[in-house]
């Protein structure tokens, strides 16, 4: 019987732990960098996951590079081979803390954070801070954040011949809807 008491304690704690983390592999990262009078360049990676530990503020995210896609292909190919080096980085990831969170008090309207946490890309890793917007929406949690990265701190060169082509700051947007697995 204790034994059994002993199991039934383990499968309800590691359901309510487990629980209080949400996920996706879906998620969304597009990025701009155009300058007015020239080509848009833009991207948009429908593949990115990410883990939101509701208990903790915790919130991580993994993107694959090479799945950033362009309007335009050879474009896509010069990001990955120029400019992110995708083969010898393959991946940008984010984690972070989302301050003064409390997962009890989410609601259908949203609420704005500010999130410390560590950005690398391109093998470089920056401390950044941030705002995200969080809501509830039935069982899902909606995340989306906007925020500008200046290539030049992650050590991606841009040749001079097209500085002028690629704005200083890139604007990044990220949308995730997460939910327990």
């Amino acid at each position: 019987m204790k034994k059994y008491i002993a199991i039934c304690l383990f499968v309800v704690t590691s359901f309510s732990a487990y629980a209080q983390k949400v996920i996706t592999r879906t998620g969304e990262i597009k990025f701009e960098a155009s300058v007015p009078a020239f080509e848009e360049i833009a991207a948009k990676n429908n593949t990115v996951s990410c883990i939101f530990d509701l208990t903790k503020g915790e919130l991580v995210s993994l993107a694959l590079v090479k799945a950033f896609r362009f309007k335009i292909p050879l474009m896509e190919e010069h990001f990955n081979e120029n400019y992110m080096e995708s083969t010898k980085y393959p991946k940008a990831t984010f984690k972070g803390v989302v301050k003064d969170f409390d997962a009890s008090k989410l609601t259908s309207k949203k609420s704005t954070y500010d999130v410390d946490g560590e950005l690398t890309i391109h093998g470089v890793t920056k401390k950044i801070k941030t705002k995200i917007i969080v809501s509830k929406i039935s069982e899902k949690i909606e995340v989306s954040s906007l925020f500008y990265i200046i290539p030049q701190d992650y050590s991606v060169e841009i040749p001079s011949i097209v500085k002028n082509k690629i704005s200083e700051k890139v604007k990044i947007i990220l949308n995730f809807i997460l939910e327990s697995k």
